[in-house]
């Protein structure tokens, strides 16, 4: 039997993953699924699949909170060892203050809160690449240019281990496209407002996640860290860009990795509150007011606690994009298409589903087990509620 859809106690919350299968299911069988998890519990007959993508669901959510977290922490901590070098704060006293932050944003009661701090967060990130590329290219022309080493581990095992947790992460960067699937409570036609939805969104991230890649590993090579922000202003010597630029990008990633972390929050949100709610009463009655507020808050403190304890950036990206965005983003939306469609199995179509399926479920594979092994090995040279992020 497949999982009966559950009443919404607040419509505006409605945001799921993969949208796009959606519509694709609502234009050929006439249902049509706010929520991704609904979806592949009516396409594949199962109820155990309902609770399978929302194990998945909150994986990508918690993860991506955890790291919204942790870099925030670690911009706030950059801007601080510059301007107090001697300074005795640590590392986790700048995630208990993101946190408290986080926290008070986390109260804002639906998506459609956050759609102003949504553009503003668009603004902020191509400012934020704009600032990063300028910076580096200063910093590849001055006389302090660091020097740079592109070689490659010499463990033939150790590139492959690399190789696949890279696909990851980058399968959680343009994992991103949860972003327009707000237009899934639009008017129609949802179908073409989704398409250039995710037309922008994908060049967005395909010009700033790039742009500050390249610029990042010309200047420093191998020794690039994940916030390059880090490489610009290192521990040990001046900054390799004018104070004045890099203080205002470390001002526009900290804003937009609130917007972050309160967008991929929404979902887990509504996965807690869908239980918690009654739907009978105002959303801001004191029955609904106070699980949200508690609900919420034990949350985002759990997100703070787990990046205190293990601040792993690039390992939470590579373990987030393996286990979360891998299957949800590039191996059920073919699955379900098949299933749902049914195109002969001598059509073009149906193989090269097929062949993503097939190519993406070994790279989520290898990616989930190089992921977490890496993420061991840095657990096992650092200790817990470490004052460094670690790459």
């Amino acid at each position: 039997m497949s999982q009966p859809p559950q009443p919404d106690p607040f419509p505006q919350t409605r945001l799921d993953s993969d949208a796009g299968a959606v519509f694709v299911l609502e234009s050929k069988a006439g249902r049509r699924h706010i929520r991704f998890r609904e979806l592949a519990a009516d396409v594949l007959g199962s109820g155990w699949m309902f609770y399978f993508v929302i194990f998945i669901q909150t994986a990508i959510n918690t993860g991506v909170g955890i790291g919204a977290i942790l870099l925030s922490a670690e911009c706030l901590q950059i801007m601080y060892s510059n301007l107090s070098p001697n300074g005795s704060l640590k590392l986790y006293e700048f995630i208990a203050m993101v946190t408290v932050v986080m926290i008070v944003l986390s109260q804002l009661p639906t998506f459609h809160s956050l759609r102003h701090l949504n553009f503003a967060s668009l603004i902020l990130c191509l400012g934020y690449t704009f600032l990063v590329v300028g910076a580096c290219i200063h910093a590849a022309l001055s006389k302090n240019a660091p020097h740079r080493d592109y070689s490659l581990e010499s463990s033939e095992s150790s590139r492959v281990f690399s190789a696949f947790t890279s696909i990851s992460i980058i399968a959680a960067i343009f994992g991103n496209g949860i972003l327009p699937e707000i237009q899934a409570t639009l008017a129609p036609p949802a179908t073409g407002k989704m398409v250039k939805g995710l037309i922008m969104c994908y060049s967005v991230i395909f010009v700033t996640f790039y742009a500050a890649a390249f610029s990042g590993y010309f200047v420093f090579g191998n020794k690039s860290n994940s916030n390059i922000l880090k490489s610009l202003m290192p521990d040990d010597g001046p900054s390799l860009a004018p104070t004045m630029v890099l203080g205002l990008a470390v001002v526009f990633i900290l804003l937009q990795l609130f917007a972050i972390g309160l967008v991929y929050s929404q979902v887990a949100y509504e996965i807690m509150e869908k239980k918690s709610a009654d739907i009978k009463q105002g959303m801001f009655s004191k029955r609904n007011l106070i699980p949200r507020i508690i609900l919420r808050t034990l949350y985002v403190i759990f997100c703070g606690f787990m990046a205190a304890m293990l601040p792993f950036f690039g390992d939470i990206n590579g373990v987030v994009g393996a286990i979360g965005f891998i299957p949800l983003d590039f191996v059920l939306p073919m699955l379900l298409y098949n299933m749902t469609y049914k195109p002969p199995r001598s059509s073009l179509t149906y193989w090269i589903n097929m062949s993503i399926i097939v190519v993406f479920t070994g790279a989520g594979i290898m990616g989930s087990f190089s992921s977490i092994r890496k993420l061991v090995l840095d657990a096992n040279k650092f200790k817990l509620f470490s004052s460094d992020v670690v790459d």
